[in-house]
């Protein structure tokens, strides 16, 4: 008897952009979508995209969902799922035949406790130390933080540390927690950490920090060429990025829900 698995199935890190559904207008989301594509056609064309409904004042009926479903693909990207939210989010995801993502409940329960003050939310001491900083981040480019704590307010595990190249359409994860590269990302590899990654070579790929969730998370690298760098979700594309820092030593952060990027020269 042939006891050999017909497939193996297994659970791991993936590259799948969340996208956080801000309005209901089918045409003018799938005309953004089209210009993001066709700005950046080797990172978003025939992305996976999360559908996040989080951020509506009510959930979408099946048509409308529907209708977002079928301008997505036109636009050229493909969702793939919905982030996990209510009992609503539940019911539409079988409705439209798709899977809910678990992985991003956190985003969507941070989401939902904005707008009204929750007893769980008062202790949480990040916001209160945020506005000095930003303040200063105007004059010059705020000072580097401690290595990252992971979004949750645990402990940080030690460190990943990457000795050797990550080459093109290789993927690195380090798991609540730090990334140290001593080598090279080329073009096509992707670098992703819960906390900061650190880049003591060249640029040339992704790297995506704070991907749970931290936005105090920071991308430091030696030599600058990124096709993309992402901090918390946000995220900017080299065609973004002025040419007086390409090939230079910087580091990026997110302040006010931007992007910053600086020379550390």
């Amino acid at each position: 008897m042939d006891f050999e698995q017909a497939g193996e199935l297994k659970i791991g890190q993936v590259g799948i952009a969340n996208l956080r559904i801000r309005t209901l207008d089918v045409e003018r989301l799938t005309r953004e979508m089209q210009e993001r594509v066709a700005r950046a056609p080797k990172l978003f064309g025939r992305a996976a995209v999360i559908l996040d409904f989080g951020g509506l004042s009510r959930m979408p009926d099946v048509a409308t969902a529907q209708a977002l479903l079928d301008g997505l693909r036109k636009a050229g990207v493909l969702p793939v799922a919905l982030a996990y939210g209510t009992t609503e989010t539940d019911l539409l995801s079988q409705q439209l035949g798709l899977p809910l993502l678990a992985k991003f409940r956190a985003q969507y329960e941070r989401a939902e406790a904005e707008p009204a003050p929750a007893p769980a939310r008062a202790p949480a001491p990040a916001p209160a130390a945020e506005p000095p900083r930003r303040a200063r981040a105007a004059a010059a480019v705020p000072a580097a933080p401690a290595p990252s704590a992971v979004a949750t307010g645990g402990a940080p595990k030690p460190g990943r540390m990457q000795t050797s190249n990550v080459r093109s359409g290789q993927q690195l994860y380090a798991e609540n927690c730090d990334l140290t590269v001593m080598a090279t990302v080329g073009a096509g590899a992707e670098v992703i950490a819960d906390g900061s990654i650190h880049i003591y070579g060249t640029l040339r790929g992704r790297a995506l920090a704070g991907a749970q969730g931290n936005t105090t998370a920071r991308i430091f690298c030696r030599e600058f060429h990124a096709e993309l760098v992402a901090i918390a979700g946000h995220y900017k594309v080299l065609d973004d990025v002025p040419d007086s820092l390409r090939g230079k030593a910087v580091q990026v952060w997110l302040e006010q829900d931007q992007i910053k990027i600086a020379a550390l020269d």
